[in-house]
């Protein structure tokens, strides 16, 4: 890493790309020096993921150079830059789900390395970040937080000079971002360079030294993000004032409405999570979180709640009074369940259909758009329109089909979807995965606003903030057992944070 700290490592200069109807990025220039964490900051379509493409040369700019220790390059392709020592962790992995952890290591990297060394390798690399990994599981059992922590040592075995990282801590519980952090400052100070994207503006503000924001793909400013609030970059993201959750100035329960009681359910398959024991009331007007590490049982409780997995004893959930625990998703919607799974599509929604379709898909029944047998078309174009408009969801219409939607546009569609149906009990899974500032800031407050009409609202999240400045209860997931509840004004974050590694007084038992 001999670059002198005058020269930059990596040098942007006039960056263009676009695409059909789209300026992705228009002339952007910006440089990273030596031993700096550079943090590249954004609304969803900023422009993030199309420059870092550039720089890792999976796409080619249009116009513009990019100079590396001083010299004008041109990056091929991954590997060509990877071969400068440059490596990138990726937000959507690419991993082969049917092979081990150390096969798909052993395939991301460019020489053949033997078997025994790399492994050897690996578990050097992990010991040194506190990334635990088994080697030889098969990635399709593996939980979105242990995918993303291949794709960091897959990147860390290569030495990089500039190591890019996407949205890094999204499936990191507090205490594994602090270890994260101090392997990152460690690379800064070995002199490797690091190029951060998040959303989470405290963590650029805990970790960064620079940070270049991006608006509608061209570059708004470059600033030290140690000066600026948190809020003053959000701001400088959406060009705009960020708006505060309103609430109702006294906020007082209802009756119970949601009541989990013992509800065990066994594993689905050899690593998934089984749910043991889990018991909770949720009040009509209250928001009650569900914290924890991707991988612990959170899917597996939303199917339980939603209907979508039967539970086996009927009275292991009740809604309104009434024992729901046998009936399925269809039938719990007739008792005014509706959710949000974590999956968007292909679960939340079918990506074929349209809008108005999907609309169908839960809100047939409780907006009455079926008569007679037969499904009222116009009924559910007229109710698409209207969460398309509720949510600024960008689409050309109700015709639209979800497959054209960004992930944050079909997650405000989905939200939106299951939220103005007015439902009783409203269970949702990472209700903002993907969705940048403003629209996050959207959906919490119309989250906000269900429950003060009376709702029960369960929101699983692994974004700790999330549920802190939304949530009035919360209680932590892990290995499939719930936590106590705790009034989120009464939390402590390094409890939470123990609780979500799994410190319940006893260690987790993992299937193996």
């Amino acid at each position: 890493m001999s670059a002198t700290s005058e020269t930059a490592r990596l040098q942007l200069t006039g960056i263009t790309k676009r695409f059909p109807g789209v300026l992705a990025n228009d002339h952007v220039g910006f440089s990273v020096r030596p031993g700096e964490i550079h943090a590249l900051l954004g609304e969803n379509g900023a422009g993030k993921s199309t420059l870092v493409k550039m720089i890792y040369g999976i796409m080619q700019p249009d116009e513009g150079e990019i100079r590396w220790n001083g010299q004008r390059i041109t990056v091929a392709n991954p590997k060509a830059a990877r071969k400068l020592g440059i490596g990138m962790v990726f937000q959507h992995f690419s991993l082969f789900e049917a092979m081990t952890v150390l096969e798909n290591i052993a395939l991301g990297m460019d020489a053949k390395i033997p078997q025994r060394e790399l492994e050897g390798r690996i578990t050097a690399v992990m010991s040194q970040y506190g990334l635990k990994l088994e080697p030889q599981r098969i990635v399709s059992t593996l939980s979105v937080g242990e995918r993303q922590r291949i794709e960091i040592v897959r990147a860390l075995l290569l030495n990089p000079s500039l190591l890019i990282m996407d949205e890094p801590t999204s499936v990191l519980t507090p205490q594994e971002v602090e270890q994260l952090f101090v392997v990152l400052r460690k690379l800064a100070a070995e002199g490797c360079s690091i190029l951060y994207i998040s959303h989470k503006l405290h963590e650029i503000k805990a970790l960064c030294d620079t940070a270049t924001i991006l608006r509608g793909g061209k570059l708004v400013d470059t600033c030290d993000p140690k000066v600026e609030t948190s809020r003053s970059m959000a701001e400088k993201m959406i060009g705009g004032s960020l708006k505060d959750i309103q609430r109702g100035a006294s906020r007082g329960f209802g009756a119970e409405k949601l009541k989990v009681q013992s509800l065990s359910l066994a594993a689905d398959g050899p690593f998934g999570t089984a749910l043991k024991d889990i018991s909770f009331t949720v009040r009509a007007g209250e928001i009650f979180g569900i914290a924890g590490v991707a991988g612990n049982g959170q899917n597996a409780l939303l199917l339980a709640l939603s209907g979508e997995e039967p539970n086996l004893d009927h009275a292991s959930v009740t809604v309104d009074g009434v024992q729901v625990g046998q009936m399925h998703a269809r039938a719990r919607r007739g008792q005014g369940v509706a959710s949000v799974p974590e999956e968007r599509n292909g679960h939340a929604a079918v990506p074929i259909f349209s809008l108005a379709d999907n609309a169908i898909l839960t809100a047939r029944d409780r907006l009455g758009m079926v008569r007679a047998g037969l499904i009222d078309p116009k009924a559910a174009r007229t109710y698409a329109g209207e969460v398309i408009e509720a949510f600024a969801v960008k689409a050309t219409g109700p015709g639209a089909m979800a497959e054209s939607l960004s992930g944050g546009n079909l997650q405000k569609y989905i939200m939106g979807r299951e939220i103005l149906q007015k439902p009783s009990v409203l269970v949702v899974s990472q209700p903002t995965w993907g969705v940048d500032a403003g629209a996050a800031a959207a959906i919490h407050q119309a989250l906000v606003d269900l429950a003060a009409t009376g709702s029960a609202i369960v929101v699983i999240s692994q974004d700790l903030d999330e549920l802190l400045s939304l949530c009035d209860t919360l209680a932590v997931i892990n290995g499939g057992r719930l936590s106590k509840p705790m009034k989120v004004s009464e939390a402590k974050i390094d409890e939470i944070g123990l609780l979500m590694g799994g410190i319940h007084g006893e260690e987790p038992a993992h299937a193996h």
